[in-house]
């Protein structure tokens, strides 16, 4: 159902270069790559996750109560993406760890400041 996402930066090079590891974690690559915006995805059937400059020139901001989540199969995945994030300077909001029956996530914020998390089912 989601097309895409795409989250907002003051510092595309910075930003740029802390997806590229984070994503790389996932196995996702860069598909797009223009001046004010960098997408990466998994592939063909994936959805797939941007930072831009924000196109009104104003500088970009964080929603409270927004979140973007990516997913994974295995909680070993999520604690290797959630230890990537911190390794990269991500500012933690909760450690990786089961959520309730079933679901297992570990959440942060990228450098500029946007809430993530990394999950899995089962």
């Amino acid at each position: 159902m989601l097309g895409y996402l795409t989250l907002g930066t003051n510092d595309l090079d910075k930003a740029v270069a802390y997806y590229d590891e984070l994503l790389a974690e996932i196995g996702a690559k860069r598909y797009m790559n223009e001046e004010t915006f960098v997408a990466w995805t998994t592939g063909a059937d994936s959805t797939p996750i941007s930072i831009t400059k924000p196109f009104n020139g104003e500088p970009a901001t964080v929603g409270n109560g927004v979140m973007a989540a990516i997913q994974v199969d295995t909680k070993e995945e999520v604690d290797r993406v959630y230890a990537k994030a911190l390794a990269l300077g991500s500012a933690d909001e909760g450690a990786a760890g089961p959520r309730g029956e079933g679901f297992y996530a570990g959440y942060f914020r990228d450098l500029d400041g946007n809430k993530l998390n990394v999950f899995c089912f089962g």
